[in-house]
C-alpha cells in the first residue's frame, strides 16, 4: 500500500515538472501560428464559460433603440471592426495575424446574436485573457458598452440604415496640423 501511496505522489509530481521542462525547453507553441497546446483550449474555454456563467449580468433587455443602436455602431467602429470585422467585408491582416483568430461578427456562424447581451457586455468589459480581446472596462463608459453589446446582439436584425451605416467604415479623423511658423513665434519658440 505504501508503494501505491507514493508512485501516485510521484505521478502528481512528475506531471507539473514534465509540463515544465516542456514550456522551458523553447518547444511549447508561442507564435500566432502555432496551434494551441495540448488541453490549453480545453481548460481556457471551461474557465471562460464559468466565469462568464457567475459573473455576466443575468438581466437586461435586448431590445434597442435606433439611438442606441447609432452608438453602438460608432463605438464598435472605433473599437471593435479592426478585430471583429464589418458585413460583408473580409476579415482585416490584424485578424488574420492574431491567435486565436477573433471571431468575424456579422459573419453567419460567428454572430453572437444567440448569446445573451449580459455575456457580450461581459466580454467587451472584462476582455479575455490571451486572446488579444482586451478589456474595455477603463476606456467606455457602462452605457457604451451595453450600446456594443445592444447592437451585437440585434446583429441579425438590424434596420436596413442601421446596417448601411455599419457596413460603410467611418472617415478617418483629420491629421493634426503642423502650426504655422506665426504660431511658433508667438509660443516663444523659433
Amino acid at each position: 500500500m505504501a508503494k501505491l501511496i507514493v508512485g501516485v505522489i510521484i505521478g502528481f509530481l512528475l506531471v507539473p515538472v514534465l509540463f515544465y521542462l516542456y514550456c522551458v525547453s523553447g518547444h511549447a507553441p508561442v507564435a500566432t501560428s502555432s496551434s494551441p497546446m495540448p488541453l490549453e483550449t480545453f481548460f481556457a474555454k471551461t474557465a471562460l464559460h464559468a466565469t462568464i456563467s457567475r459573473e455576466a449580468p443575468k438581466t437586461h433587455s435586448t431590445r434597442a433603440s435606433e439611438g442606441e443602436l447609432r452608438a453602438g455602431v460608432d463605438i464598435y467602429h472605433h473599437n471593435c471592426e479592426v478585430c471583429h470585422g464589418l458585413p460583408g467585408a473580409p476579415a482585416s491582416d490584424i485578424s488574420k495575424g492574431m491567435f486565436p483568430r477573433p471571431p468575424q461578427l456579422f459573419s453567419p456562424g460567428h454572430m453572437v446574436t444567440d448569446d445573451p447581451v449580459g455575456v457580450t457586455y461581459w466580454k467587451a468589459k472584462h476582455g479575455i485573457r490571451l486572446t488579444g480581446m482586451p478589456g474595455f472596462d477603463n476606456m467606455l463608459t457602462d452605457e457604451q458598452l451595453w450600446n456594443v453589446s445592444l447592437l451585437l446582439a440585434n446583429a441579425d436584425k438590424l434596420p436596413p440604415d442601421i446596417k448601411q451605416t455599419l457596413s460603410t467604415p467611418p472617415s478617418p479623423p483629420p491629421a493634426p496640423t503642423a502650426p504655422s511658423p506665426a504660431a511658433k513665434s508667438v509660443h516663444g519658440h523659433k
